[in-house]
């Protein structure tokens, strides 16, 4: 007998969609919808952005009959946003209620800007409240350690999507102080927590955690592309918290899918998102289970829809159902970028997430940052590591040896191909 609580999200999508609440919901019912949505959004952005004028020039929207024809509509990118960002925009300026400016890992890269009107950020809010209802209880206290304080900005609004829930949001921002943040989590006698990974473990391998007891945070919310199973289990072990993921990003309207209570896959926003899995290289689309790049479609932003947008991400449809009973799609965890990595060699690929693995596992890593430089024919891997002083020995010694475990640096080691700095 299954004892989990079904996602939230399956009675929220089943709303959204226009079912009877005693009625039987299917993936049929999903996708019937959805393929209307993608109807629609393709007639309203052909009508009013410029962008999307140019790319669907041609192409009927009334003769969308199913999925595969979906399929040959051309991909969005990051460089198409980077470009012109206004050639995206479907309403006029002055009913732009947000504008989030996303700046590029390099010094001259341009930015992208993504829109938002006030009905954008309400499904957001809406999403927030639903998806936060597996973590936080009414009369809960959530302390919240992302940036907030302006209005559409992520904080304020998962402040509102909880207070629908009777819940009290607080902004506390993004980590600066380890045991500030320690010392508010105490005074607000938070039961919940939003936040980075990195930023959370920098919490839990403070001196100060001891101070928090075992158990007084319930429920912990980790919010990003990629996830190190070793920061979760930290998490766990120290604090004896439910560690939930949540995937999304600002392209999506922040939120695209949570775990449920089974922790197995992040049940998706459907009412709003069409996801897709595709091979990399080819853009075809892979089966249930195969990963691929994560390709997202709103289905109903206003301000600045976006239709097969490649967002960099690898990941998998999860081919079974949950274990918590849902109909509902499950994107596996997220594996990182597919940039997020470099070649050592002509089959070797040194991924940025089992570097993740590797060195979050070590306990006295706090956090790192890793640069391969190419030096006569020999890469360079350099690590700036950040720990306690007082275990740096100790810590650079395990890293050296965690990083031998690794089978890309071995292999590059062993070739030549790669050399490790002192760290």
């Amino acid at each position: 007998m299954n004892t989990l609580r079904v996602t939230p999200l399956e009675r929220w999508i089943k709303d959204r969609i226009g079912l009877e609440p005693r009625s039987t919901f299917t993936r049929d019912d999903v996708r019937r919808f959805q393929l209307e949505k993608l109807r629609q959004i393709l007639a309203y952005a052909t009508r009013r952005s410029p962008f999307y004028r140019r790319q669907l020039s041609g192409r009927s929207t009334a003769a969308l009959s199913d999925f595969a024809d979906f399929a040959e509509v051309p991909f969005t990118t990051a460089e198409d946003l980077v470009r012109d960002p206004l050639e995206f925009l479907c309403v006029s300026q002055s009913e732009v209620a947000r504008v989030v400016t996303l700046r590029s890992s390099g010094s001259t890269g341009q930015p992208k800007r993504i829109f938002f009107d006030p009905e954008d950020l309400e499904r957001t809010v809406d999403f927030f409240h639903q998806g936060m209802s597996s973590l936080a209880y009414p009369g809960d206290r959530v302390l919240i350690l992302m940036p907030g304080g302006l209005p559409g900005s992520i904080g304020e609004l998962l402040v509102e999507g909880l207070a629908r829930m009777h819940v009290e949001g607080i902004v506390h921002g993004p980590v600066q102080d380890p045991a500030e943040a320690i010392d508010e989590i105490l005074a607000r006698r938070a039961q919940c927590l939003v936040g980075i990974p990195v930023q959370v473990l920098s919490l839990v391998r403070h001196p100060q955690s001891q101070r928090i007891s075992k158990g007084f945070i319930r429920s912990v919310l980790l919010s990003t592309d990629y996830v190190p199973a070793a920061i979760v289990a930290d998490i766990q072990r120290t604090w004896g918290s439910r560690v939930y993921q949540h995937y999304g990003m600002t392209e999506m309207g922040y939120g695209g899918g949570v775990e449920c209570d089974a922790h197995d896959g992040y049940h998706l926003r459907e009412a709003d998102l069409f996801v897709e899995i595709v091979d990399p290289a080819t853009g075809r689309a892979l089966p249930d289970g195969v990963s691929g790049e994560v390709v997202v479609t709103t289905l109903t932003r206003r301000a600045m829809p976006l239709i097969r947008y490649r967002t960099g991400d690898q990941a998998r449809f999860l081919p079974d159902y949950c274990p918590c009973g849902s109909m509902l799609r499950r994107l596996g965890k997220v594996q990182g970028r597919l940039t997020n990595g470099a070649a050592l060699g002509p089959l070797t690929w040194l991924k940025m997430a089992a570097l993740d693995e590797a060195l979050f596992a070590i306990p006295s890593v706090l956090n790192y940052q890793a640069e391969l430089v190419p030096a006569n024919g020999c890469s360079r891997l350099r690590i700036t590591l950040h720990c306690d002083p007082c275990r740096l020995a100790e810590t650079v010694a395990r890293m050296h040896a965690a990083l031998a475990r690794l089978p890309a640096v071995h292999e590059a080691v062993a070739r030549g191909r790669l050399a490790i700095d002192p760290i």
